[in-house]
């Protein structure tokens, strides 16, 4: 199972942001990790700000490069803005969903009950995170996995709510309703610099 396995607090230290979720070392240490981080004022090139920019993507919604690469290239020959199309198949993915739907407390956390078969998608078990949803779909919880304590105070905690889901706290299902317009996504992304990087 690929995914990213490093260190989270200097990926966010990198971009001074809690990409990974609430960080106390952003707080503590609000420059970039490494022995030049304090005194680090180099005036950054173009392409350092958009390569910046896509890995920030990547670890937000926790790709590897060939995961982001190929998702890139399916929103570039669909019609529309590509770099709101990325984001749109980025949030549609089944991880990132659960997550939304606070049954995860984190994307790593979603991601793990997707593939410890927790999850169902129409009724039918779903282990694969990178599940891309349609308009309509159906995301629950697995029945016998409902008792699961971590997945209760997950949803008891949780008070977002998104306008592109639909979801019962109480059934611990939800819908994905539609793909999100890009001024609902709340992801601090410039999408733009991400497409202006692949076109080079």
């Amino acid at each position: 199972m690929a995914r990213y396995r490093g260190p989270k607090q200097k990926v966010a230290r990198r971009f001074k942001e809690p990409i990974f979720g609430p960080s106390k070392a952003l707080e503590r240490k609000p420059y970039p990790p490494g022995q030049h981080g304090r005194g680090r004022r180099r005036r950054e090139s173009e392409y350092a700000v958009q390569l910046k920019e896509k890995q920030k993507a990547r670890y937000t919604y926790g790709l590897l490069e060939k995961q982001f690469h190929n998702l890139f290239d399916k929103a570039a020959s669909k019609r529309g803005v590509t770099g709101e199309n990325l984001l749109r198949f980025l949030e549609a993915r089944l991880d990132n969903t659960v997550f939304r739907f606070g049954i995860g407390a984190t994307r790593r956390q979603a991601r793990q009950l997707v593939n410890h078969g927790h999850v169902m998608v129409n009724d039918r078990i779903v282990d694969i995170p990178s599940f891309q949803l349609s308009p309509g779909d159906i995301v629950a919880v697995r029945p016998r996995s409902r008792r699961l304590q971590v997945v209760r105070d997950n949803v008891e905690r949780h008070r977002r709510s998104f306008p592109w889901l639909e979801f019962d706290r109480q059934q611990m299902q939800g819908k994905f309703l539609d793909y999100p317009e890009r001024t609902d996504i709340p992801e601090n992304i410039n999408e733009q610099l991400i497409v202006e990087l692949y076109s080079k």
